[in-house]
């Protein structure tokens, strides 16, 4: 089992031997510290939650007190070999493997059809006046109400998403980054979980 929690630095390219372009984002990964090992027979399921980025003694509250980290995580799945106080770095990973990646995507506050759903707009001719982006008529004549599920504007963005089958390109084992290939939503900063 591998899993790692990482922030996301920035996007960029790198090359390979032949010389094509592969687009690559930049992850800052761990390390991060297990803090906790769910068993069956204690919890009910098997989980390792692991703790990233060690807050500063002044910003260590009481409640907090006996996990000081900025970011705390469960894993589900048994990882037979770890034992609580051990490090994950990104060295459990290597260059070629396919990962899944969960992260926020960026918020994009409230959005109408079109940049919300896809909708191609009114034509803009015949008449139509004003009425170029609007989503048209939304309701049905024999339940006289919006059905549950219409697409319709509202908040976009914002939400969790997962990537599966992301190839890692690089591993900086010194400086603790993972360039996975390809982009992974959310803007820079957003915590990652990074998945084997």
């Amino acid at each position: 089992m591998k899993y790692i929690l990482a922030k996301k630095i920035e996007m960029t390219q790198i090359f390979d031997a032949e010389g094509k372009v592969i687009p690559v984002t930049l992850v800052l990964a761990g390390p991060c510290k297990i803090l906790d090992l769910k068993t069956t027979e204690k919890n009910g399921y098997e989980a390792v939650e692991i703790g990233f980025e060690e807050l500063k003694e002044k910003k260590v509250t009481k409640s907090i007190k006996t996990k000081p980290y900025r970011f705390l995580k469960e894993f589900r799945g048994s990882d037979s070999g770890k034992n609580i106080g051990d490090l994950v770095d990104v060295s459990v990973f290597n260059e070629g493997d396919l990962i899944k990646v969960s992260s926020i995507s960026k918020g994009k506050g409230f959005q109408g059809g079109v940049k919300r759903w896809g909708f191609h707009g009114k034509s803009a001719t015949h008449g139509v006046k004003h009425e170029h982006r609007t989503i048209g008529s939304v309701g049905y004549s024999v339940p006289a109400r919006v059905v549950k599920g219409r697409k319709m504007p509202g908040r976009a963005g914002s939400k969790r998403v997962t990537l599966k089958n992301l190839e890692i390109q690089k591993v900086d084992k010194e400086r603790n980054i993972l360039a996975i290939k390809g982009a992974i939503p959310g803007r820079r900063g957003t915590l990652i979980e990074i998945r084997g």
